[in-house]
């Protein structure tokens, strides 16, 4: 599974603790900036990371800005992206099997370390189950389709 991520300055070390997780775990990913904690704009990076998992390039992306907030909402106007705010392991599992999430946005003021990495872990471990799901999930594209 290849993984597209990316953060403001206030998602910074948090992002960087997030890269350790994912080399320790063995998966493919792309860190598409910040590259210090001097001040940016979150939208450019949501849109990055968004970007490349619409286009197919990643399989799936984490954002991450002070509180996830600002980041989420940026990620989610970029066409297909189905982007979830995540602060427990069980909203990350579901975002997973029941929205089909293709990106997850964390707090890195917000977030301890190891409670993201969980987050992270029950993400990317779950999968989507279709079914009943799936006829929502396509009516939030609907929706998509529609408004856009």
């Amino acid at each position: 599974m290849k993984i597209a991520i990316g953060s403001d300055h206030g998602g910074y070390d948090l992002k960087n603790e997030i890269i350790g997780y994912l080399k320790e775990a063995g998966y493919e990913y792309n860190d598409f900036g910040t590259y210090s904690t001097d001040s940016v704009d979150y939208p450019d990076f949501g849109k990055k990371v968004s970007e490349s998992v619409a286009k197919g390039e990643y399989d799936k992306g984490i954002v991450i800005c002070g509180t996830g907030i600002g980041i989420s909402i940026s990620a989610n106007k970029v066409r297909g992206i189905r982007c979830a705010l995540c602060s427990d392991i069980y909203s990350a599992k579901k975002a997973a099997e029941h929205n089909n999430a293709n990106l997850i946005a964390l707090g890195g003021r917000v977030l301890g370390v190891d409670l993201a990495k969980a987050i992270v872990e029950a993400y990317l471990s779950s999968e989507f189950e279709g079914g009943r799901h799936e006829r929502r999930v396509n009516k939030i594209m609907d929706i998509e389709e529609n408004m856009l």
